[in-house]
């Protein structure tokens, strides 16, 4: 069954955008991430332009989130307080990616960038999490104490000046990195389509040293208001924004980020960082394999503006 996107100027079957929606709000649900790092290059590979891709993914990440945001609170895994901050950071990351973003489109680079800015940082990011996840895992199997540190353990990061007190994640942090890990994911977000989950997540653990269980729903909650001001920048200054495209994938994204939740719930915190970080090189592998091997036609028509 065909649908016609107005603003991609294309029909699309919506059966396949409904199953796309469904997959990416099931994995939001189950690892705290917006899903807007595979909604877009799903979009992409399934020949949407990349600038709709990006804008479009940006707002279907809020359905997703939504959603898995409301099954975290009935359980009490979210640190609202932390949230709220990390929010503050995330506009205005959002509102500079936003101007970026369209630098990039005038100039006709939009696609290469974000090729190799999700190339980069999802092999990075996968690669280390991959790593440390199959040592925790591997730890535990043997009996060995974990080596991630506690909750409230202070480095470098945690001895900033301007603290504040998060008692949902038993955290005694400087403001500082907390607004900078926002800003910088607010500025991903509108680059990359992205909620930034698959940053905020490994960044929340390892460099905060937040509990795993309060990750998932703090990190669902800061990217359903940081992509839903991301959607309103890209709206109105890019014109991006496909709004059936959008309603479709938001439509199975909160179905399936209920159930990805509830399985989320059943894993230990390294099986999912495990899953997490095979999911995201997956991902960066089929960009970079795409970007390096030579395409079949070596011609191809595209707008002025890159799309």
């Amino acid at each position: 069954m065909g649908i016609y996107l107005p603003i991609a100027e294309m029909s699309v079957n919506i059966f396949v955008l409904l199953a796309m929606g469904a997959a990416v709000g099931f994995l939001s649900g189950m690892f705290g991430v917006g899903g807007g790092f595979l909604i877009t290059p799903l979009l992409i590979f399934y020949n949407i332009p990349p600038a709709i891709a990006v804008a479009t993914g940006a707002n279907q990440v809020i359905a997703s989130s939504f959603s898995g945001t409301l099954a975290h609170l009935k359980r009490g895994t979210v640190d609202i307080k932390l949230g709220l901050v990390l929010l503050g950071g995330g506009v205005i990351g959002s509102s500079i990616g936003a101007y970026v973003f369209a630098i990039l489109r005038s100039f006709g680079q939009l696609d290469l960038a974000i090729s190799l800015l999700y190339v980069v940082f999802l092999g990075t990011v996968g690669g280390l999490m991959l790593i440390e996840s199959l040592n925790a895992i591997r730890q535990a199997r043997a009996g060995a104490a974990p080596t991630l540190k506690k909750s409230g353990q202070h480095n470098w990061i945690l001895r900033l000046p301007l603290k504040m007190r998060f008692r949902a994640s038993k955290l005694f942090v400087s403001v500082i990195p907390v607004l900078a890990l926002g800003a910088a994911i607010g500025f991903l977000a509108a680059i990359m389509g992205v909620g930034g989950g698959f940053i905020m997540v490994p960044a929340l653990i390892y460099l905060l040293k937040v509990p795993t269980n309060v990750v998932i729903g703090t990190s669902l909650f800061h990217i359903m208001f940081t992509t839903a001001y991301t959607t309103l920048v890209q709206s109105t200054l890019n014109q991006t924004v496909d709004i059936v495209l959008a309603f479709l994938l938001m439509v199975g994204g909160v179905a399936g980020a209920q159930y990805g939740a509830r399985m989320g719930q059943r894993l230990r915190g390294d099986q999912l960082r495990a899953l997490l970080a095979a999911l995201v090189l997956a991902v960066a592998l089929r960009l970079a394999f795409d970007m390096f091997v030579a395409p079949g036609s070596v011609y191809m028509i595209a707008s002025p503006d890159g799309s």
